[in-house]
């Protein structure tokens, strides 16, 4: 069921794109004439990003082996080289090779899962034909968003007033549907995203409103995985020079604990940089596109707070907090999980 659900999200079927293509006026035989204007002088921009956002799709099954691979490194030179022989020794250095042995395997266990639901988690789709609610609609029903008819092609939605909304709710030209506040639009995946973050390679896949969270556990297990990996291998890492000048240890082995060092050394300084980083968007409620929104002077009007930021992410249930899961009360309970409206500070004052 979920490997269909992410070959369409990379390749998305010709038909479909026909079709698109066609409701957007790029048909053959129903040329817009602006577009056919703008086609005409920028097709070969077009197909170069074109050959970009393919490319960048293929590169994701690379990063996937590649995160295999380096698991499989990781494990053969820590688990199999390193504390596979103290642990058939006996005594004391054999409790600490159990210990060690099952908090590496814990924290690969929550690695690998947050990272597959990252993977395989849709990170939000705006639903189709979406449009905002006016606000004497959203008061009488009790709510502020509702499904209507296909909206026209205009730029942004207009307001009770007659002029455009802001870029907070707008329309996306290119998915031809609503954009709810605080989604983007993926060149990649070619789609708009619920409270985008980022597109990251290294998971195939758009980071948004519904795997957020587990995107920072996954960052979080890695870092807490490459840095017990870095302090189970250094004894070994220092001795690899005098073991490969006397030659008292295969080439094999040497290459598999030194290449297991140096990437896991690597990654953990990598990635405490990424963690830091997100931990400061997490406190403000904040995603990597919205840096570039915010001003310096007025306070971001989604910042709600730490403990209601981090909820926004986490949920409320303290024991899902490291574990990708969220509970049914929290999807149904707290809107900014299902991505499509966030109280302000604002409405909290009010």
């Amino acid at each position: 069921m979920l490997t269909p659900d992410i070959w369409k999200r990379l390749f998305p079927s010709r038909s479909k794109s026909r079709a698109s293509s066609k409701s957007r006026g790029y048909d053959l035989g129903h040329r817009h004439p602006l577009r056919f204007q703008s086609e005409s002088s920028g097709g070969i921009m077009s197909i170069k990003c074109f050959n970009l956002c393919s490319g960048l799709r293929f590169l994701g099954y690379l990063m996937i082996l590649l995160v295999a691979a380096i698991i499989a490194v990781s494990y053969c030179a820590v688990v199999v080289l390193s504390l596979g022989p103290p642990l058939l020794r006996g005594g004391l250095p054999s409790f600490l090779s159990f210990l060690l042995l099952f908090l590496f395997h814990l924290l690969l266990m929550l690695l690998i899962w947050s990272y597959l639901m990252v993977v395989f988690r849709d990170p939000g789709s705006v639903p189709e034909n979406w449009r905002p609610v006016p606000e004497e609609e959203s008061l009488e029903a009790g709510g502020s968003v509702a499904f209507g008819p296909e909206p026209s092609s205009s730029a942004a939605w207009p307001s009770s007033d007659g002029s455009r909304s802001g870029p907070a709710i707008g329309f996306c030209n290119q998915c031809r549907n609503g954009k709810p506040p605080r989604c983007h639009h993926c060149s990649v995946c070619q789609r708009c995203v619920l409270k985008m973050d980022h597109h990251c390679v290294w998971v195939v896949n758009c980071v948004g409103v519904r795997n957020y969270k587990f995107f920072l556990l996954f960052l979080l297990y890695t870092f807490l995985e490459t840095t017990m990996d870095v302090l189970i291998l250094l004894p070994s890492f220092i001795k690899f020079f005098s073991e490969a000048k006397n030659h008292s240890t295969s080439p094999g082995k040497l290459a598999v604990i030194f290449v297991a060092f140096v990437l896991n050394l690597a990654f953990a300084m990598s990635l405490l940089c990424f963690l830091v980083m997100h931990a400061y968007l997490v406190s403000s409620n904040t995603t990597s596109i919205e840096v570039y929104e915010k001003t310096k002077e007025i306070r971001w009007k989604y910042d709600l707070g730490r403990k209601k930021n981090f909820e926004q992410v986490f949920g409320t249930k303290k024991a899902l907090w490291l574990f990708p899961l969220f509970s049914g009360e929290d999807l149904e309970q707290i809107p900014a999980l299902q991505g499509l409206e966030f109280p302000t500070r604002s409405d909290i004052e009010i």
